[in-house]
């Protein structure tokens, strides 16, 4: 399997995954010139942009390594031409990132923060 294919599974792993926990799946692969959201969800009141980061193995580092300061500005100016876009009304907004491993899925809430959480 190559890495667009094992990007694209585990993206499917992610959406079935947040669904489970009872979020609204909104939009898959938003894409713009600054940038692609994987998927964006809403979770109760809150609108949520996701990105899914999926590892075969360990072997050149976490996923959450993966989510640079450039990666998380990409992200952010990308959600402001979805908002522009489709004018949602959400009483909140966060970035998450759902990391889909061999063994597991762990969903980091409020990832681009000091106070994320890590499921």
């Amino acid at each position: 399997m190559n890495s667009r294919q094992t990007g694209q599974n585990g993206e499917e792993e992610a959406v079935q995954f947040l669904a489970r926990l009872g979020y609204q799946i909104l939009a898959r692969n938003f894409s713009t010139p600054q940038g692609e959201l994987d998927i964006v969800v809403q979770d109760k009141n809150t609108l949520v942009f996701v990105e899914v980061k999926t590892r075969a193995s360990m072997a050149f580092g976490g996923p959450m390594a993966a989510v640079t300061p450039a990666k998380q500005k990409r992200m952010t100016l990308t959600a402001v031409q979805y908002i522009k876009a489709r004018s949602p009304k959400f009483d909140s907004i966060r970035f998450d990132v759902v990391c889909v491993l061999p063994d597991r899925i762990e969903h980091v809430i409020n990832a681009f923060t000091p106070e994320r959480t890590t499921l």
